[in-house]
């Protein structure tokens, strides 16, 4: 068997070099087999990483090193999970890693440490607010806590892939401290009682969006009383279906698909009050349609506005 290492001519600075060649196994991102050419000043430091990478190879931990940086595999791995997830939550993912992206995101993925994490936390917990609250204080500890948990994911990824050895953000958590101290200072928002609701009632009975308003003291969620159509209510019956919803996704594109799980799909009674409500309702954009004429938009959602727009 011949020397796996081979020492070089002396180059033009009369330095002599030594090189080897060995087989890297197969690229994660070509499924190409890929050979990895070292080349070193002393042949101690040549034994020594061919040694290193022989032996990662039999353990099978070898990682091909490579130039990806954190933010082009969140890019990558962002795109895997489209196939998978509805664009909404792909959204949320999207906007949780960009409280990421800003700290590590041009840190080549290989490089990142559980110190560049650790240090990412602590900015995120202490002064990364750039937009609602006040600006340069730390973001909630349930906010950073889904930040990490979606770099974790997109990191345990990466490994699967064989683009890295361990995931360095498993063992970096927020700290009890930090929780604790959240705790002491947030405000506790308490629901309603009767009384509150019944004064919300009276003071809203002549809104013209009663109904809606009612729906979600029903325990709607907003998305699905944006999604209610007309032909899901049963006024004779008493009686409405869930199976639709309608989300705004950054200010800008509506989101409209099924509900979330199968038992979201549901059959709710409709109370008297509420049911008399959407009575009223269904009269009043009759009234409006007539007034639009051609003008009127229509398409059979219950929450619209005088023109029949969603």
């Amino acid at each position: 068997m011949s020397e796996p290492i081979k020492k070089l001519p002396p180059n033009a600075k009369g330095q002599v070099r030594y090189r080897f060649v060995v087989d890297a196994g197969t690229d994660p991102e070509t499924g190409k087999r890929k050979q990895l050419r070292r080349t070193f000043n002393t042949l101690r430091d040549a034994k020594a990483e061919y040694a290193r990478i022989t032996s990662k190879r039999h353990e099978g931990t070898f990682v091909l090193p490579n130039k990806i940086t954190v933010n082009e595999w969140l890019d990558q791995w962002l795109l895997m999970k489209a196939e998978d997830l509805e664009p909404t939550t792909v959204y949320n993912y999207r906007v949780t890693l960009d409280r990421v992206r800003g700290k590590l995101g041009q840190v080549r993925l290989q490089d990142l440490t559980e110190d560049h994490v650790m240090a990412w936390m602590r900015w995120a917990l202490q002064g990364s607010r750039v937009r609602g609250g006040n600006a340069g204080t730390g973001l909630g500890v349930t906010s950073v806590d889904m930040s990490l948990a979606r770099l974790k994911d997109a990191l345990n990824r990466a490994v699967t892939r064989g683009l890295l050895t361990v995931n360095v953000a498993s063992e970096v958590h927020i700290p009890l401290k930090a929780r604790k101290a959240e705790r002491k200072t947030k405000e506790v928002v308490q629901p309603w009682n009767a009384s509150e609701v019944g004064a919300f009632v009276v003071a809203t009975k002549s809104d013209r969006l009663l109904a809606p308003l009612l729906l979600s003291l029903m325990g709607l969620r907003p998305a699905e009383v944006c999604g209610l159509r007309w032909s899901e209510i049963d006024l004779d019956a008493a009686t409405l279906g869930i199976a639709n919803t309608r989300t705004m996704m950054g200010n800008r594109t509506v989101v409209e698909k099924d509900t979330k799980s199968m038992a979201g799909e549901r059959v709710l009674p409709l109370p008297s009050l509420v049911r008399e409500a959407l009575k009223t309702f269904r009269a009043t954009q009759a009234v409006e349609r007539l007034a639009a004429g051609e003008g009127y938009e229509g398409g059979g959602y219950v929450l619209v506005d005088e023109l029949g727009a969603r």
